[in-house]
């Protein structure tokens, strides 16, 4: 594996310490911007990485670039390239895959723990039990037919799924380092109001729970990356 690319909604909400571990594996890394640039370079990565962002995977009304940016990750998919997705990449996943994206019961909006299915135990994600993960998100999903349930929390049921060896999707991030979440403290500033979301306390409990989330996060993507090379 040589290179990878992802697929980047809004600057900030990048690959964070998954980029660090592509790059400790010497592996490359090109962003493509959503809605911007041409996601033909996708076809030829060894690795698909599609990103966070605040809307809707089904907003293709709205949002038109999204049709050819599902067909890209459908293709992927297809063909075998490893994909992983994170919150909107994830549901993107969900969709491409013939299962619901829409609106779940309540926001997702701070800092909780998992609980794994017995197969999300022994797969990667076993190295989140008892770690604490950042939720931010609005939109939930059907588990998609023929994938593997790997995580919930109370709110919401399908929190992480794996569809064969190649495809990982998270609905929750933990590649956010600490250093970065003011970036998405002034990108999210509509969303973080409008839930009267108190800064201070998400300042208090990233800076207290970002570092093991990331050292599990780290030991999380390398472990699927290992998987693929198996």
């Amino acid at each position: 594996m040589q290179n990878a690319v992802a697929i980047r909604h809004v600057s900030f909400e990048d690959a964070g310490i998954l980029g660090d571990v592509l790059a400790e594996r010497g592996i490359g890394l090109r962003y493509l911007e959503a809605g911007i640039d041409d996601l033909a370079p996708a076809k030829d990565a060894d690795l698909l990485l599609v990103l966070g962002g605040p809307i809707g995977i089904y907003e293709i009304e709205r949002y038109p670039f999204l049709k050819n940016e599902l067909a890209t990750i459908e293709a992927a998919v297809k063909q075998g390239t490893p994909v992983a997705g994170i919150c909107l990449g994830c549901q993107a996943l969900a969709a491409v895959l013939a299962a619901r994206v829409y609106p779940g019961k309540q926001k997702e909006l701070g800092w909780d723990q998992l609980t794994l299915t017995e197969e999300g135990k022994a797969s990667p994600l076993g190295v989140l039990e008892g770690v604490h993960i950042l939720n931010w998100h609005g939109d939930t999903f059907d588990l998609p037919a023929g994938a593997t349930r790997l995580a919930s929390t109370d709110i919401t049921p399908n929190q992480a799924f794996a569809y064969g060896p190649n495809v990982l999707a998270l609905q929750f991030h933990v590649e956010l380092p600490a250093r970065d979440l003011e970036r998405w403290l002034i990108g999210h500033t509509g969303e973080l109001a409008s839930s009267k979301v108190d800064l201070g306390a998400m300042r208090a409990e990233t800076a207290r729970l970002a570092p093991a989330a990331n050292v599990a996060g780290k030991r999380l993507f390398n472990a699927w990356l290992d998987g693929l090379s198996a």
